[in-house]
Parts: C-alpha cells; structure tokens; sequence
C-alpha cells in the first residue's frame, strides 16, 4: 500500500514539473524587429505600434513591411517569387527573408537586466 502511495505521490509532482516547464520554456513574442540589407541595418522598429511602411534596399529592391497586433509581415515585394509574403504576419522564433531584394527582419526580445557587475 505504501508502495502505490509514493507512485501517485511521484507521478503527481512530475506531472507539475511537467506543466511549469512547459509554461515557463513557451517562446516569448518579441517586442522589436530589426530590419537590415546586406548586413547594414536599415531600420528597428517597435512591434507594439501599428504601422505600414515601404522598404527600399540599396540595390533597387522594395518591399512593403505591415506590423498589427504585435506582428510583422511583408505585404508587397517586387521579387520575382513573393516568398517573403507567404511567411505571413510573424511575432518572432524566426526570420522573414527575402533573397532577391537581400531583405532580413529579424526579431530582437525587450531589453532586461540579467545580472549587475559590482
């Protein structure tokens, strides 16, 4: 009887351990996104104010960048294939891309203090 006790007992507890990894390890939206062009950054912008803007690259390519809700999308490109729209509206986790304008937007988390040097 003693035996099964402690089974629950531990089941239980790993089953927690299990639910508050889970909720503390879920990837974090970002809160800037920072928008660059053959390794120079063109422009960081803030993801918690809407907005829709035209991107123009130094060699000739545009593209057209829409944030809502928190999100970021390119809207509009004058690339040949538009793989960079078909990413859709994106919060973080990965980077929206296009090749043929050499366009990355790339997703930055906010700013905190992790440790003071004394």
């Amino acid at each position: 009887m003693k035996t099964k006790t402690w089974i629950v007992l531990l089941t239980v507890v790993l089953i927690m351990c299990l639910a508050l990894s889970a909720f503390l390890l879920r990837p974090q939206d970002a809160v800037y996104a920072e928008i660059s062009s053959q390794g120079k950054i063109l422009k960081t912008v803030d993801l918690r104010l809407d907005q829709e803007f035209t991107v123009t690259t130094p060699d000739g390519g545009g593209n057209v960048v829409t944030i809502r809700g928190g999100k970021i999308a390119v809207t509009q490109a004058n690339c040949p294939d538009h793989y960079c729209m078909d990413r859709g509206f994106c919060s973080g986790g990965v980077q929206i891309v296009c090749l043929p304008n050499r366009l990355v937007i790339r997703f930055l988390g906010e700013q905190t203090i992790d440790a003071v040097a004394g």
